[in-house]
């Protein structure tokens, strides 16, 4: 029979990065994905233990920040998320709608309408 060496260093270090992880107040992981439709961009994101009261959206310059935050009790912390996406240019940011639900955040962007190519008449002096 032989033995294989077991790396102990990284099993510290992975031992290490996961309490780190836990100790942090500042990060919370989630994940996001988008999607383009015909008429709206969709993005969705994932959100467990986030009420819709902690939940800040904003756009501006063609960003949109998604903040939030949430709360352990037990634990007497708070951790927080923030995150931005960029827009495409054709993102209307009057049109946009906001919905939470069972821990999955839902935006969606309305596109601005293209207007169609015209053909110009011209007219003779």
């Amino acid at each position: 029979m032989t033995l294989t060496p077991y790396e102990w260093t990284l099993a510290r270090q992975l031992r290490y990065n996961l309490e780190a992880l836990n100790e942090r107040p500042t990060a919370l992981i989630t994940r996001a994905q988008s999607q383009a439709l015909e008429d709206r961009y969709v993005l969705r994101a994932d959100l467990p233990g986030v009420l819709p009261e902690q939940i800040e959206i904003t756009a501006e310059e063609g960003l949109l920040t998604l903040k939030a935050e949430r709360h352990f009790e037990s634990e007497e912390r708070s951790v927080r998320l923030q995150r931005r996406f960029a827009l495409p240019d054709d993102a209307d940011l009057d049109a946009i709608h906001a919905r939470s639900q069972h821990g999955v955040l839902e935006i969606s962007v309305k596109k601005i309408a293209k207007s169609a190519p015209r053909r110009i008449q011209i007219q003779a002096a």
